[in-house]
């Protein structure tokens, strides 16, 4: 096979001196596999097989289980650290959590490698993760639709709450917590770096991965949560 563009999402211990990989692909999505004999002292290939590293892969294998053949890396992996690393350990767990094994996913692909080279600057930190959370569930068809519950236009002045069955908006009262029209309607039109949306956005997205997530929450954005509240005290 020709040599896949590939990033290292996920790896755990595999017997004496392999790991299980899961790693995301530009033409064949998320693929799992045995890498065989990297966790041995000495093995070049442990030093190569590292998160947020570009490289080209190989594998062998007619199942859902693949056996990595060759691993070359393409240059240095993106060093992140602090809340930058957080977001990166949050794209990585996301993406092993609700891509299907197999399932090509070209975009995605593109956003995150994308994403994980502006996840070195605070300010784009947010918008990037924004932008491959909606991605993921646009090649997903999970993103939201952005009519209400009878398909009509959203109103700007009603109130809204997410369905995330229905992927609509269900009316709500003006009191009750929610999301006025007019700012989905920005969203609807893409709008996601607009002033004041960056609340919503996230809140959004959270909403439209809850399903594909399911019941166990993710690690990394306890972490992430938990740093947030260690800010907040030593400010406080």
């Amino acid at each position: 096979m020709t040599p896949q563009p590939a990033y290292l999402l996920h790896k755990r211990p595999y017997r004496e001196t392999s790991a299980l990989v899961d790693v995301i692909t530009l033409e064949h999505g998320h693929v799992r596999a045995v890498a065989q004999g990297v966790q041995r002292a000495g093995s070049k290939s442990r030093a190569k097989l590292q998160p947020f590293a570009p490289l080209h892969l190989t594998w062998i294998g007619d199942g859902d289980l693949k056996r990595l053949r060759m691993m070359e890396t393409t240059q240095s992996a993106v060093l992140l650290a602090g809340e930058g690393l957080l977001c990166g350990l949050y794209a990585n767990e996301l993406l092993t959590r609700t891509l299907p094994v197999g399932l090509p996913a070209a975009d995605v692909f593109a956003i995150y490698a994308w994403a994980i080279e502006r996840l070195t600057r605070p300010a784009e930190r947010a918008i990037s993760l924004r932008r491959l959370e909606i991605t993921l569930l646009e090649t997903l068809d999970a993103d939201p639709v952005f009519l209400d519950i009878n398909d009509s236009p959203l109103d700007p002045a009603t109130r809204y709450t997410y369905l995330a069955g229905s992927r609509r908006f269900m009316p709500i009262a003006a009191q009750q917590p929610g999301w006025d029209g007019r700012s989905l309607k920005l969203l609807a039109r893409g709008d996601w770096e607009a002033p004041g949306l960056a609340g919503l956005s996230k809140a959004l997205t959270r909403a439209a991965l809850a399903p594909l997530i399911g019941h166990q929450p993710l690690r990394s954005r306890e972490l992430m949560q938990r740093l947030g509240q260690r800010r907040r005290q030593g400010n406080a």
